[in-house]
């Protein structure tokens, strides 16, 4: 069955639904998500948005604040152009409904995370991310030029070198030179029928989100499975930075939470990590900053204690501070843990880092576009030059409002080129001799073993003995996974297996190059970080390897 349309959007959290709704005015969107529309790392995010809201803050304090955390390795172009566009996205959100939480003088109560210099943060209580996919499901399902198709999953890019068997050499939009390839559209899995769709589309934006089930603990939704990053590298475009895995430091430890995250508002509010006998001891780790040190500091200083103590997880403590206070600010996280039996107005809440955040990915310019004509990235999903080595606190949503707007213009400036591009035949899809895969431990088994190898050996902290166990684990692995894709009839289940075995190999690739430590990529045989041969992005694409 062929579909066309005039933009394809696989993802649909906050980048994926913002630049729905604005590119509707322009022609017909289809919207696809893996499962319900709400699931997403949007609708996760407790701490809020990153916006110089106060007299007090300035854009230059959090541009510096971006490059501090960023360790080097962010790009200042990009930094600024998202930092200085804060304010007009967040009134944009509320022009589609947003309500963020305000003082009694109508001033946004502004939050604090780790590595912000100011009071920053713009929050719906402890729900932020829950509150802005409530407002854009809403605000484009009511949007006749938007069809939002549910359990719908990606395949691959269709490209017309591809297609034709050689470079069709189509000529430059928008002065970004020869372009070497074009996107036509997406195979994509309508996962209640079985059918692999064809879909022919003008524009095609990857907005599917992260990685983080690349390993054995995440706070990432289920749907979290590298799926952009590994659709954009077989088609041929280039990924960055993908060592740089950030691990959050506060993740809920209880045998019945599946991967709750603990905000790092709540250090912002003057909570306290606790090792197993009472004690603080960030001061040791980071003696000016402490528990508001960036992420990638505290979550090794985590690992540092659990490693020495044996513990199972450090402590949380919040009680410190009035009852009323905590209930109002963190309703979500106080009821949460109240279900699993821990009032957190009266005792520590148990924590353990979890794999959280992508800072690398599908490489873009400043409006998303990624090497390939035609296909755009925005989001998680791409490495823009914002995060560096590390991400600071509640950039992330800011990034995928900004590029989304940012994608939104360029697409705008060239969409009346692309659509008069002349769209050459596709073939339909061709299952082969392809079969039912009638044992799902085929599955089940890979997906284990690749998730606990990347947890054991590809971690918050590294080694190159660990990395190269891992380069040889995981290639048998993938090996097995490539040869199943030919033989058996596509499923959900398989087809993010494949995607997160890919993503896998190439973070163990990423990391084994960077001979340094930096950011959220550490390794001990490299402990100092190398200005002089590292201070640049990890380039990898699929017809070089490493660029």
């Amino acid at each position: 069955m062929e579909i066309h349309t005039d933009f394809l959007i696989v993802g649909g959290g906050i980048a994926g639904l913002s630049l729905a709704a604005k590119l509707s005015r322009m022609g017909q969107v289809l919207v696809l998500s893996k499962k319900e529309a709400r699931m997403s790392a949007t609708d996760l995010a407790q701490g809020g948005i990153a916006c110089v809201s106060s007299a007090d803050d300035s854009f230059e304090s959090h541009y510096h604040d971006t490059l501090r955390a960023g360790d080097g390795l962010c790009h200042e172009d990009i930094v600024d152009i998202i930092v200085r566009q804060a304010p007009d996205r967040v009134r944009e959100l509320e022009e589609w409904g947003v309500r963020f939480t305000c003082r009694s003088d109508g001033t946004y109560d502004l939050g604090k995370e780790g590595g912000h210099s100011h009071r920053r943060v713009v929050h719906a209580g402890d729900f932020t991310g829950r509150a802005i996919q409530k407002a854009l499901i809403e605000l484009v399902r009511d949007n006749k030029s938007i069809t939002l198709l549910r359990d719908h999953v990606a395949v691959d890019v269709i490209t017309e070198c591809k297609l034709r068997g050689a470079c069709a050499n189509q000529p430059s939009l928008s002065g970004q030179g020869t372009c070497r390839e074009r996107c036509l559209g997406m195979y994509v899995l309508d996962v209640a029928s079985g059918e692999v769709r064809t879909i022919i589309s003008t524009v095609t934006v990857l907005a599917t989100g992260g990685a983080g089930k690349v390993y054995l603990y995440t706070s990432n939704p289920d749907v979290s499975t590298g799926d952009g990053i590994a659709i954009a590298y077989r088609a041929g475009a280039r990924v960055a930075n993908l060592e740089f895995v950030q691990f959050h430091p506060t993740c809920l430890y209880h045998h019945k939470a599946k991967n709750f995250l603990i905000s790092e508002a709540l250090r912002g509010e003057g909570a306290r990590l606790l090792d197993a006998s009472g004690n603080a001891f960030m001061e040791r780790y980071a003696p000016e900053r402490q528990d508001l040190a960036c992420r990638d500091i505290v979550a090794r200083a985590i690992d540092a204690e659990l490693k020495k103590s044996g513990a199972e997880s450090v402590f949380l403590d919040i009680s410190h501070r009035p009852a009323d206070f905590i209930k109002e600010r963190f309703p979500n996280i106080y009821e949460t843990c109240l279900g699993f039996g821990m009032d957190i107005t009266k005792e520590p809440i148990p924590v353990v880092p979890a794999a959280h955040y992508m800072c690398g990915g599908v490489v873009t310019d400043r409006y998303g576009q990624t090497d390939i004509c035609g296909l755009y990235a925005v989001g998680e999903t791409a490495c823009t030059g914002l995060h560096g080595a590390n991400r600071l606190a509640s950039n992330s949503l800011l990034e995928g409002l900004v590029m989304a707007h940012q994608a939104f213009t360029r697409i705008q400036k060239d969409f009346e080129e692309l659509k008069a591009m002349k769209c050459p035949p596709v073939q339909p899809w061709d299952t082969g001799g392809a079969v039912d895969m009638d044992e799902a431990v085929l599955i089940s088994h890979n997906w284990d073993v690749i998730r606990r190898l990347m947890w054991d050996y590809v971690g918050i902290v590294r080694s190159d003995k660990r990395l190269n166990l891992a380069k040889r684990r995981i290639k048998p692995i993938i090996e097995e996974i490539n040869r199943h894709y030919w033989d058996y009839i596509l499923t959900r289940d398989f087809l993010e297996l494949r995607n997160l075995s890919m993503v896998a190999e190439l973070i163990v690739h990423s990391a084994s190059l960077r001979k340094e430590s930096r950011g959220g990529h550490y390794n001990m045989d490299w402990p100092d970080k190398d200005d002089w041969n590292w201070r640049r992005d990890s380039l990898l694409c699929r017809e070089t390897g490493p660029v």
